[in-house]
């Protein structure tokens, strides 16, 4: 690679730039978590990977938890196995949770370690079942709010509580946790839960200054049909509205969920950003504009400094 004189300035302009926040971030715990459209191919995985590897080189303590619903509704088809979708939730039968451990604790964990050892991350591939990280019990069959249908998802759990323990004596030890959510009962009977969620959870255990949710989309849209109607900037009442004027649907609404748990549980920020862009996280994270959507529990409470780094995207 050749770089020119007015490359050399601008990347220098961008570090500059960027310092600022190197400084802030450094040694605060960032939780990222991906969906499985990202992991659909090596190079999307990597290039996102990349941006991840670089907030660890700066100091970030960063916890990576990823989804694979893509992957697990490919091998299920191939297997002959029916997968049913509920409000953005993955329906689980016995037969489908053992796909869910070939495909999350297996292909998409092992993957993500695989590319870490060559961009030198030194990664460890952990689930929630892993040391009590994540204690669930099985979900009881709920009422479907949009038809008053009552759903029995199988082996999906609700969370109890997380034991972060083990994820801190990670970091401490400059290691980068890969969390599967795959988790388990108190007797170890395996239970899928939606990364999310799980993602919120730990984020809140370990009281994270940002819960980064990367999607397929640029971030939350006003309108789901129009990807020009970016939202740069909400909080938790206009999250609510967006929700109950529908414009918060299907995947989204797991993800709506989960944002209010991390930002009540004590997550100071969430962003949700774009995988499909090799600067998602990075121009989200280190600069004025930001690049998806950024939520705050309430705009109004914070000061007119605050206010105006929230409007930009900081």
């Amino acid at each position: 690679m050749i770089m020119h004189k007015g490359d050399q300035t601008l990347a220098i302009r961008a570090l500059k730039s960027a310092a600022p926040y190197i400084r802030m971030y450094k040694g605060k715990t960032f939780v990222v978590k991906a969906g499985g459209g990202v992991f659909a191919d090596t190079e999307s995985t990597r290039v996102l990977i990349e941006q991840i590897a670089i907030l660890h080189y700066f100091g970030v303590r960063v916890v990576m938890v990823h989804g694979g619903g893509p992957q697990l509704t490919e091998l299920s088809d191939a297997l002959g196995l029916t997968t049913r979708m509920v409000e953005g939730r993955r329906v689980t039968d016995q037969k489908s949770i053992d796909v869910t451990a070939m495909v999350l604790n297996g292909l998409i964990n092992t993957r993500i370690l695989g590319i870490c050892r060559d961009l030198d991350i030194d990664a460890v591939g952990i689930s929630g079942v892993d040391a009590g990280l994540v204690r669930a019990h099985k979900r009881p069959p709920v009422k479907v709010a949009a038809n008053g249908e009552m759903v029995d998802y199988g082996f999906v759990g609700d969370i109890d509580a997380v034991d972060a323990t083990v994820i801190r004596k990670l970091l401490d030890n400059g290691l980068m946790p890969v969390v599967s959510p795959l988790s388990a009962d108190q007797t170890g009977v395996l239970l899928n839960i939606n990364a999310d969620t799980v993602a919120a959870a730990i984020g809140a255990a370990l009281g994270a200054e940002k819960l980064v949710l990367c999607t397929g989309a640029p971030g939350i849209l006003g309108n789901v049909e129009d990807p020009g109607s970016l939202i740069s900037y909400t909080d938790l009442p206009g999250l609510k509205r967006l929700r109950e004027e529908g414009r918060i649907l299907d995947g989204m609404l797991p993800k709506a969920k989960a944002i209010e748990d991390a930002i009540r549980g004590g997550v100071r920020r969430v962003h949700v950003v774009s995988y499909k862009a090799p600067e998602g996280i990075l121009g989200e994270v280190f600069t004025n504009e930001g690049t998806g959507t950024l939520i705050v529990a309430d705009i109004n409470a914070l000061t007119p400094a605050e206010q105006e780094s929230a409007q930009a995207g900081g």
